[in-house]
């Protein structure tokens, strides 16, 4: 089987579960992921919560299986970032698979790669997301949404569900039910099983 290569983004004020939870899940399968951390010219970047991340690679060097993305404060100031999203829309080309976690999701629809597609983000700061993408059919409703090689999840802790199913369709159920129990974690297995969303959504 092949070995994958996941490579992560950060930039400053990430949230850290929406990176190290996906990131845990992925890890405890070291054959088969090679995990990477990501960034626009920094050695290490610093978390919304304050906790800084070591990076492996900068932008532009190297290209990754499965390109992720989280969300954090960081987003409103880098859906600015021409740079930065010019490398999103030439790493989702060669990209097996394109994920996102909370308002990640701003930074993959201000670069246009969700136009014409489903997806969702954070509950909160859904409406400032949406004006990011105006050609994103936006899912009020779900833990996470999967639109050909493009996944997001909602808020935060949705992308610990999102990678495991993830793993689940690369890797097989068993093993995504495998790396819950490691984690003694119990997931949230239905996309469409949103706790969060909003009554009249």
């Amino acid at each position: 089987m092949k070995r994958r290569t996941v490579g992560a983004l950060v930039y400053p004020d990430f949230e850290l579960l929406d990176l190290y939870g996906p990131l845990e899940m992925f890890g405890m399968f070291p054959d088969e992921f090679a995990l990477r951390i990501v960034a626009d010219g920094a050695n290490s970047v610093p978390s919304a919560q304050g906790p800084r991340t070591t990076v492996d690679d900068l932008i532009g060097v190297e290209r990754y299986d499965i390109l992720l993305v989280p969300g954090g404060r960081g987003t409103r100031r880098d859906v600015k970032n021409a740079r930065l999203l010019a490398w999103l829309r030439e790493a989702a080309e060669g990209a097996e698979i394109v994920a996102s976690v909370c308002t990640g999701s701003a930074l993959l629809a201000r670069a246009g790669l969700l136009d014409g597609r489903g997806a969702t983000t954070n509950k909160l700061a859904f409406d400032w997301v949406a004006k990011q993408g105006p050609k994103v059919d936006w899912r009020g409703r779900a833990r996470w949404v999967e639109d050909g090689k493009f996944w997001t999840a909602s808020g935060v802790s949705a992308g610990t569900d999102m990678a495991l199913a993830l793993i689940g369709r690369l890797l097989g159920p068993e093993k995504a039910r495998q790396a819950a129990d490691w984690a003694e974690y119990t997931p949230n297995e239905d996309p469409a099983n949103d706790p969060f969303a909003k009554e009249d959504t």
